[in-house]
């Protein structure tokens, strides 16, 4: 008996051998970014540009909502759902770590949003934290480097097969006059390249410890929590418990957030019945009450049984909730928005330089929806006797004025849609690090009615552009 358990103890450092990530290293990467991207995206100067430019835009306020209050909550909502996203990461890698405080932040996450952990302590771009995401943002990049290098390596291998193939089956007796491949010089590029990869390896999150990459991304996904209530926390209620001591309780500086019933407060997005239809014309179209109503997220104790960081937490119920929500009078409920985009930017190509058989194209981009809605505006039009050819120069130039208006303020939205489902659906370039697109900017939670008449009113805009300056 004593000599199994000297055995055992023996055997422990070799099992307790410091782990690294290697292959994890990519899947790590991507959520370290994430963490970087939300930290700079809480920055002084994009909640800034996020209070004064982006939720005032015309596009934003026209189309979605000209309530700043319910634009705040719906970016605290989804910087919100990115961070859960991130801690799930997070909790599943400290599973790994040696640290007991690290293998369950679980529970640690779950405290700070019960306001257990007192926020002041976890100071945003302070000195430490931007050494941290400094620390990050270089094992971002180095990873990223590393994964491209990997995709190079790969395609030189595979060359190198294909020309030994090719020199395997070449006939020199009859192919004197061809020159045989430089094998060598390929050869010497791939032992280049392994030199690199290993150079990466060394430098990225590759040879990291899970112990200290799950540490440094746990103080960020703490900070970044802090920042969200400290920017968003005057617009999103507070939380207040008869059965806590009130004097423990700062509302200043703890405040659960829970974006469930998001929308359900918000003029644009569930009054539908009480609206009345939208006469298409040039321009912002506007609603025809102007009831406000207060928007604030639905606040309560989280219960430890509703914050899971294990696997089967990620049920598609949990995933993209902020997606989920638009109502289907929405673009985004209707699932219209990215097709709607392609809509705004071809019809742009149109407006400037239209292609070779444009207009065939764009029709059979449209919906059928929309495409009734076309042919209903263009007899109307020609049905008031505005066909004819006299002044066609004036004409057309009221028209380019016109449709040149509407685009102004939807080509914004147009390209912020297909750059948030490039970054978001796509992960596209997923180790760059950069602020992101907001779903507020995108047409997810624009009004349906008043997104098809502007798209309409682009298309017969164009149409009678078309036939004054006849390029039929």
């Amino acid at each position: 008996m004593v000599m199994v358990l000297s055995r055992r103890h023996k055997i422990l450092p070799a099992e307790s051998k410091v782990r690294t990530l290697e292959i994890l290293a990519f899947d790590i990467g991507k959520t370290m970014c994430r963490l970087v991207c939300l930290y700079h995206s809480l920055s002084d100067g994009e909640i800034t540009r996020l209070r004064g430019q982006t939720t005032k835009s015309k596009g934003v306020a026209y189309l979605t909502s000209h309530q700043e209050c319910f634009l705040l909550n719906l970016a605290a909502a989804e910087l919100l759902e990115d961070l859960d996203a991130a801690a799930i990461t997070v909790s599943q890698l400290g599973r790994k770590c040696s640290d007991v405080s690290l293998s369950r932040f679980d529970l640690v996450y779950n405290d700070l949003k019960l306001g257990v952990i007192d926020l002041r302590k976890l100071g945003y771009a302070t000195r430490s934290a931007n050494k941290v995401i400094g620390k990050m943002e270089k094992l971002v990049a180095t990873t990223g480097n590393l994964h491209s290098a990997l995709e190079t390596m790969a395609e030189l291998e595979a060359s190198e097969k294909k020309m030994q193939r090719c020199n395997n089956n070449y006939n020199y007796n009859y192919s004197n006059n061809f020159p045989k491949p430089n094998v060598d010089y390929l050869k010497e590029k791939i032992e280049f390249q392994r030199k690199q990869v290993q150079h990466y390896k060394e430098v990225s999150l590759w040879n990291q410890t899970f112990d200290k990459t799950v540490g440094i991304m746990a103080k960020v996904v703490c900070i970044v929590y802090a920042r969200i209530c400290s920017v968003f926390g005057e617009c999103i209620s507070l939380f207040s418990d008869k059965n806590n001591d009130k004097d423990n309780l700062d509302n200043s500086v703890y405040c659960l957030l829970e974006h469930r019933v998001l929308y359900q407060n918000n003029l644009c997005l569930s009054d539908h019945h009480q609206r009345g239809n939208y006469k298409t014309k040039s321009g912002p179209l506007f609603s025809k009450t102007n009831k406000l109503y207060p928007v604030n997220f639905y606040s309560g104790a989280l219960k430890p049984d509703r914050i899971q960081f294990d696997a089967k937490s990620i049920s598609n119920e949990k995933c993209g909730n902020v997606l989920k929500l638009a109502p289907s009078n929405t673009v985004g409920g209707a699932r219209l928005a990215f097709k709607y985009a392609n809509v705004i930017l071809f019809a742009e190509r149109c407006f400037n330089a239209p292609p070779k058989g444009a207009r065939e194209t764009l029709y059979e981009m449209l919906p059928e929806r929309l495409r009734v809605k076309v042919r209903a505006k263009l007899k109307a039009r020609w049905r008031k006797g505005e066909n004819g050819m006299e002044e066609c120069d004036a004409l057309a130039d009221g028209w380019r004025e016109a449709v040149e208006e509407l685009l102004d303020w939807l080509l914004p939205v147009a390209h912020d849609t297909v750059r948030w489902h490039s970054e978001r659906l796509l992960e596209k370039k997923p180790f760059e690090v950069r602020a992101r697109v907001l779903l507020l900017q995108t047409l997810h939670y624009s009004d349906l009615e008043k997104v098809e008449a502007s798209i309409v009113e682009v298309l017969v805009g164009l149409s009678y552009i078309y036939l004054y300056e006849k390029r039929l």
